[in-house]
């Protein structure tokens, strides 16, 4: 908890107490873990920053389908991609292809994650 405190105090002034309240509320929407060493309190991110980032792009897309133009949204960040980012959502689509082929009865996985907070730890 301290050291979180002071990371986060040499860009702005922050009480300690509403360092340890942010916490504990990011804790309550498992952003982070908790775990106490004898007096001490220390927090992990339940989830690495990619899968946050993921989860940040999907509810951008859930928000883009609620006007309607969730497709669009999506040319827009592919046009925005590099050729390394580019080749890397090909491997991904073809990967995805191939794992639910056409009779294939495997459900397919979703990677919603909770995207509001800092997972900073």
């Amino acid at each position: 908890m301290r050291q979180v405190h002071e990371a986060l105090s040499t860009q702005r002034d922050l009480a300690y107490t509403t360092v340890m309240t942010v916490l504990q509320r990011l804790a309550k929407k498992n952003l982070v873990v908790q775990h106490r060493d004898d007096r001490a309190h220390r927090y992990a991110p339940t989830h690495g920053r990619d899968e946050l980032v993921a989860g940040l792009m999907v509810d951008a897309l859930d928000q883009a389908a609620d006007s309607g133009s969730r497709e669009a949204a999506l040319v827009h960040f592919v046009e925005r991609v590099g050729a390394d980012e580019a080749e890397a959502l090909r491997r991904a689509l073809a990967e995805l292809e191939n794992k639910h082929r056409p009779g294939d009865k495997t459900p397919h996985k979703t990677h919603s994650q909770p995207a509001s907070g800092s997972t900073t730890g």
